[in-house]
C-alpha cells in the first residue's frame, strides 16, 4: 500500500494524468535550468505535452518502450492490467466515478447530494481542506518509504493543494451546476461505465476514450482557479546530470500560486529516455501477467488419469 501511495504521487507530479496535483513550472519569463536542451530534459516536457493536449494514447507509448508498450496491451486485453491507469490515485474507482456520472439521472442526484453537503459551507470546506493537508503532510513526513528529498517535494505539493482548497469556491452553487453538467456530458461519451466496458475498449481505446473526460475535467478545476494547462506550459526541466545511459532532471514548476522543485530519474533504451521509475512499475506489472498467464495456461492442461496410468504401467511391467 506504501509503495503504491509512493507511485501514486510520483506519477501525479510527473504525468498530470491525475486531475488534482498536476505538473507545472515556473514564470513566464524565467530563464531555461541550465541543460533544458538536453535529451533527457526534452523527454520530461515531452510526456507532458501529450497530458497538455490529452493524448493519453501518445503519452502512454511515449512512457514506455514499444515492445513493452505490446504487451502492456495484452496483459489488459487478458485482464491482468490497467496500466496507465493503474499510476492514478484510487485508481480502481474511476469505473465506479464514471459509472456514477453517467446515470441517466446523475446530474440531479449529485446537485441534491451538493446541495445538502456543501453548498453555502464554505467555512467547514475550508477547515476540511485544511485538515485534510495537515493530515496530508503528517502522513507523508512519517510513513511511506519515501527518501528525503521526495518527502520534502511531496510537502509542499499537499501543501500547495491544500491552500487551493481553502481558498477555492468549492461550495459555490452556480459552479457546481456547470461542474456537474461538464462532467456528467463528458462521462457518458466516454461509454465507459462499467468495468467490462474497460475490458472490451482495450488499453489503447480506453486511453482514447478518456481523453475528452481528462479535458473536461481540467476545464472544470481551471473554473475553481487550478488551471492545469497554465502550469503545465510554464514547466522548465533541466540536467542535473548524466552517467552514460542514466540521468537526473531538474524539474521547476508553480501549482496553486506556489513553486515547486523535483528532481527525477531518467534510464535511456535504443537512443530514447524514459522515467525511471514507470519502467520499474511497468516491470512489475508485467512480470505479474506473465505469472497470471502461466498459471492459467497450467490450470487449462488436462490432468491424468491415475486409473489409466496404473494399467499402463501393468502392462509395461508385463511385456517380456
Amino acid at each position: 500500500m506504501q509503495r503504491r501511495s509512493l507511485r501514486s504521487c510520483h506519477t501525479i507530479i510527473l504525468a498530470s494524468v491525475c486531475l488534482v496535483a498536476l505538473l507545472a513550472a515556473c514564470k513566464r519569463n524565467a530563464e531555461p535550468l541550465p541543460g533544458a536542451a538536453t535529451e533527457p530534459a526534452a523527454a520530461v516536457r515531452q510526456l507532458t505535452q501529450y497530458l497538455r493536449n490529452n493524448d493519453l494514447v501518445g503519452y502512454a507509448r511515449a512512457a514506455v518502450p514499444p515492445a513493452q508498450y505490446a504487451e502492456l496491451e495484452a496483459a489488459w486485453a487478458q485482464g491482468h492490467s490497467r496500466w496507465p491507469l493503474t499510476e492514478l490515485p484510487l485508481d480502481e474507482k474511476l469505473p465506479v466515478l464514471l459509472a456514477t456520472l453517467s446515470e441517466k439521472d446523475a446530474e440531479r442526484t449529485l446537485q441534491r447530494a451538493f446541495k445538502a453537503q456543501l453548498e453555502g459551507q464554505s467555512a467547514a470546506v475550508r477547515q476540511a481542506a485544511h485538515s485534510l493537508g495537515l493530515f496530508g503532510v503528517q502522513y507523508i513526513s512519517h510513513q511511506g518509504d519515501y527518501n528525503a528529498a521526495e518527502r520534502a517535494h511531496y510537502v509542499q505539493l499537499v501543501t500547495a493543494l491544500s491552500d487551493w482548497a481553502q481558498a477555492a469556491p468549492l461550495s459555490d452553487p452556480k459552479l457546481a451546476q456547470t461542474a456537474i453538467a461538464t462532467l456528467t456530458a463528458a462521462a457518458r461519451a466516454t461509454g465507459l461505465a462499467d468495468e467490462q466496458a474497460f475490458q472490451q475498449a482495450g488499453m489503447t481505446g480506453t486511453l482514447q476514450k478518456l481523453g475528452p473526460f481528462a479535458a473536461a475535467s481540467k476545464q472544470v478545476l481551471a473554473a475553481y482557479g487550478l488551471k492545469l494547462d497554465e502550469s503545465i506550459e510554464q514547466m522548465r526541466t533541466g540536467l542535473v546530470s548524466q552517467d552514460g545511459d542514466r540521468a537526473t532532471v531538474r524539474v521547476q514548476y508553480p501549482l496553486a500560486g506556489k513553486e515547486l522543485d523535483l528532481e527525477v530519474a531518467l534510464v535511456r533504451h535504443d537512443k530514447r529516455w524514459y522515467l525511471a521509475r514507470t519502467l520499474s512499475d511497468v516491470d512489475a506489472v508485467l512480470v505479474a501477467a506473465r505469472a497470471a498467464e502461466q498459471a492459467k495456461a497450467e490450470a487449462l492442461q488436462p490432468a491424468g488419469n491415475p486409473d489409466l496410468q496404473t494399467a499402463d504401467n501393468a502392462a509395461a511391467a508385463a511385456k517380456p
